[in-house]
């Protein structure tokens, strides 16, 4: 019994050792995967601004960065970490200042004003004619698939505010906010492969720790017992 107790333990220690190997490697990758992004925010230098309390503000103004927030949270339905948005390193880094800065953007886009010229008369497809000269349209939280294209001034507005730009950037943040989620994700699997590594380590070498000491235990006991010879 105590034989096979010590192979356990044997077996067990040298499992760990991958569970050891596995985590090393994943904590490799994840730090180059996130040196790279943190070379990839400080080459766009995108940052965002903070007041003197923390808070966060957009345009100089605390009631639009509050306004922001909740627009993340309520219709994107995303919980900011608190501990990702830090005032004395305002450059966008980690995953909750890219869905705020890209918050800001579509909160900005959704909350314009455009103002539509139409050079002449325009006949639409079911007879409205719209006069030419220019309009004041509130894009009034319109996404890009909510404007009504047979209405000449809605389908210059969404031209006008959902911008390639505008488009370009958020897809570029989301790709930075989905990269540092992920990471994150790594590093708990790291730490998953390292803990289990270290606990079956831990228990294969208390195995053949314990069954050596049983070992010489009864070994001791046996040289005890042995009758002396005559």
């Amino acid at each position: 019994m105590i034989g096979r107790l010590r192979t356990l333990g044997i077996v067990l220690a040298v499992f760990s050792l991958v569970f050891i190997a596995a985590g090393a490697f994943t904590l490799y990758k994840v730090n180059d995967g996130r040196a790279a992004l943190q070379s990839f925010s400080a080459a766009q230098n995108v940052k965002l601004a903070y007041n003197d309390q923390g808070q966060f503000v957009s345009g100089g103004n605390v009631e639009e960065g509050t306004a922001i927030l909740d627009f993340l949270h309520n219709e994107w339905g995303y919980n900011v970490a608190p501990w990702e948005m830090d005032r004395n390193d305002p450059l966008v880094n980690t995953p909750s200042e890219y869905m705020v800065q890209m918050a800001t953007i579509a909160y900005h886009t959704l909350h314009s004003t455009q103002t539509v010229v139409l050079p002449e008369d325009v006949t639409a497809a079911d007879g409205t004619v719209y006069k030419a000269g220019s309009y004041e349209f509130p894009v009034d939280g319109r996404y890009w698939a909510a404007f009504n294209r047979a209405n000449p001034i809605e389908a210059k507005a969404r031209e006008m505010a959902w911008t390639g730009t505008a488009h370009a950037l958020i897809a570029e943040l989301g790709v930075g906010s989905v990269t540092g989620s992920t990471l994150q994700m790594g590093l708990g699997l790291a730490a998953l492969f390292l803990g289990v590594g270290l606990v079956t380590f831990t228990a294969g070498a208390g195995l053949v720790w314990a069954t050596r000491a049983a070992t010489r235990e009864a070994t001791a006991k046996e040289l005890t017992l042995s009758p002396m010879p005559a």
